[in-house]
Formats: C-alpha cells, structure tokens, sequence
C-alpha cells in the first residue's frame, strides 16, 4: 500500500501485567545470581490485596519471594496505600514447585535422548529489525515505548505528581510508501489522583509527555486522546488482575512481524521461547545492520530435548541484496542456535532480566542487552561485494 496507518502501544511499569513480568524476574535474577545453573519457570498473579507467585524452579539459591514481591512493588510506586495497592499491606501467597524431571533430563547434558543440552520446550520464535529507528525497531512502538516511560519519569521526578503508576500509550503512525512520515494520533491513559481536573491531566500529558517524545513526527492533524473515559483514578491490580506474560506483542516488535506465543519473563535461559527469541532478534539485527536488508524476519524452532533448530527461516519482504535461502546459510554460519551456544555467546546466565521486564526487549541500548549488539555485521557485510 502507499499510504496507510500502523499503530503499536506500550504500557507502564506500573500496568498489573508489566507488575507480574517484574516480579517473575526479578524472582529469577536472585537465583540466577546464586546458581547460574537454575532453571525457572515463574508465573505471578496480582489483584486487589493480593500476589500470587506459582511455577517450577530448580536451583542451588534462595530467594526470599514475599520480600523480592514487596520490595519490586514498592519500587514501582506502588508504595501506599493511596495508591489502592501497596507492597507493604498485600497479601503474598507462594507455590512454587520443583521442575518437572521429565523436563530436566532434556535440558541437562549428558541425559536424555541427546547427550547435548537441549530445548527447554518446543516452539517457534521470531525475532525482526528494520531502519525506521536508529534502534531498528519499527516507529510506532519504540514512541509508544518511550512515551510510556516517559509517563513513569514525569511520576517519579515530580513534575506530574498527581500521576499514579497505571498506564498506557497507544501511537498510529501514518506510512508513505513504506516509511514513517508523520503521527496520525496519539492515545494515553495515566492514572491519576482524584485531586485533578480532566483539562490539566490532558494539557500536561501532551506538554510534557507526548511533545518531547513525538517532536518532528507530530503536525496540525494529529489527534489526541488523553484519558478518553474522563478519569482514571482507580488502577493497577485492583482496577484490572495482572498476570506474567500477557503483554508479548508489547514485549517484542508492537504488532509489526510475527510472534511464536510465547512469553520471556520468569523463564530462565534455558528456556527457548526466551533466549532463542532473543537470538532470532540478534540475528535480524546484524543483518539489517550490515546493510544486507532493510527489514528482516527470522524464525528459529525447536523441539524439547534436542540442540539443533528444527528450522530456520529468513525473510526479507523483497529488501534483501542477497537470496533469503544465502541468508539462512550464513546465519547457520556465523551464529550459534543451539541453546547451548546461545546462552553462551549472549551471556545469558547473569542476573539481567528484570530491567527486560517493562519498556520492551528490544531496541534498548542499556548494559545487559547483548542481544542489541551488532558486533557481526561487520563480517556479514563482506557479502555484499
């Protein structure tokens, strides 16, 4: 199409889905600390009054769970009572379970049908690159991303100390022949206090939220929708359950490319659905990267128990300046896809996951991102020539 509109939202650290993800995680990275070796599969529930902390975990560490959910809470802002949660006065409630041996023999080497260690689960998982951000990652997410925390910043810093820490950002961008030209609207929800007016929560979210995030990309038509029920007082878990895992087009690429399902956070390397995700997106990164497409797709899939990809797939949407089969035969070259190798080339047995767990995945620049590297396009752009 010529023209057309792609909209791609974010939510806060405070949404009671992104609370579960940073609870899981930040759950996994105690352990993980202790005992590089664990293996976690951590799910969290929140609601009023409550958090719930379920899974299978096998490690050598300890972690103490009610006080890594009280302490993950509190640092959201979810810190008294006023804000209709806290993680002083929540009840925590835990069941966690040991892995399932039948799980652990695939995944340890030496045991099972492969000596290898292999995939902690079957799957297919996805990673994407393209050039319309600097980060190359599709437009509209990263705004709504940076919009989102953007909200978070305004809270904590007490330029806006009404807010609260619910919210969401919503950014439809509008494409000319394929590249972003401009924000066609712009929709926020920011949970607030009951001590502020409509008007001023609208007029200060587009001065000091929307405005120095969308700059160039807004114009006289764009539109916005700022809170568009009337308030939003009453959030978080009490206003909406939370749960581990249910943010995953939020967490990866807003929509743009596909997704295998699965969810990353409380899952330890181990698992595929999370660290082959993030190799698929190194992948797409370096190829985008050494100049070989302007948008890349890769899949990876796996079955339990076994090291080497079922399949690997590369697709380029007719940007590539080689064959997708060439590129697949390099990506077999110069990466590593077993999980094995993966964990090991990302560096992936470190105590990393919780700052993954709120603003997205990808297109991050801080330290613990390796998978953001694009330290091989500069030996993929041999193939060029």
């Amino acid at each position: 199409m010529s023209k057309y509109i792609f909209t791609s939202e974010s939510v806060t650290e405070g949404h009671p889905d992104k609370v579960c993800d940073q609870i899981s995680d930040a759950i996994l990275d105690e352990l993980i600390k202790q005992d590089p070796d664990t293996h976690a599969g951590i799910e969290c529930l929140a609601t009023t009054g409550l958090v719930v902390v379920a899974g299978e975990v096998r490690t050598k560490g300890y972690a103490d769970i009610a006080g890594l959910v009280r302490k993950t809470i509190k640092e959201i802002g979810y810190d008294n009572s006023s804000n209709g949660f806290s993680g002083d006065d929540c009840g925590v409630i835990v069941a966690l379970d040991e892995q399932s041996p039948d799980i652990a023999q695939g995944v340890d080497k030496g045991k099972g049908k492969f000596k290898e260690q292999g995939a902690g689960d079957q799957g297919l998982m996805f990673g994407y690159a393209c050039r319309e951000t600097k980060e190359l990652m599709p437009l509209p997410l990263m705004l709504a991303h940076k919009m989102a925390k953007r909200l978070a910043q305004v809270r904590k810093n007490g330029t806006l100390k009404y807010l609260r820490p619910d919210g969401k950002t919503e950014v439809a961008v509008e494409y000319n022949n394929g590249k972003p030209t401009r924000i066609d609207t712009v929709v926020v929800a920011a949970q607030h206090n009951e001590n502020v007016s409509e008007a001023k929560v609208a007029k200060d979210i587009i001065k000091y939220v929307v405005k120095p995030i969308g700059g160039k990309y807004l114009d006289a038509k764009t539109r916005y929708f700022i809170n568009a029920t009337g308030k939003f007082i009453k959030g978080g878990p009490p206003a909406d359950a939370g749960l581990t895992g249910r943010k995953i087009i939020v967490d990866t690429y807003g929509g743009h490319g596909s997704h295998g399902g699965g969810c990353f956070s409380g899952k330890d390397p181990s698992k595929v659905d999370r660290s082959a995700s993030y190799m698929a997106r190194y992948i797409a990164k370096n190829i985008v990267a050494a100049g070989l497409a302007d948008k890349c797709e890769v899949q990876l899939a796996y079955v339990i128990g076994r090291a080497e990809p079922v399949s690997v797939l590369v697709q380029t949407f007719g940007t590539g300046k080689l064959p997708n089969e060439r590129l697949e035969k390099i990506v077999r070259q110069y990466f590593p896809l077993k999980p094995a190798g993966i964990i090991k080339h990302l560096k992936l047995q470190r105590p990393i996951y919780k700052q993954t767990a709120a603003y997205g995945h990808f297109g991050r620049t801080e330290t613990g991102f390796t998978w953001e590297k694009t330290d091989l396009a500069a030996k993929l752009r041999k193939y060029l020539k």
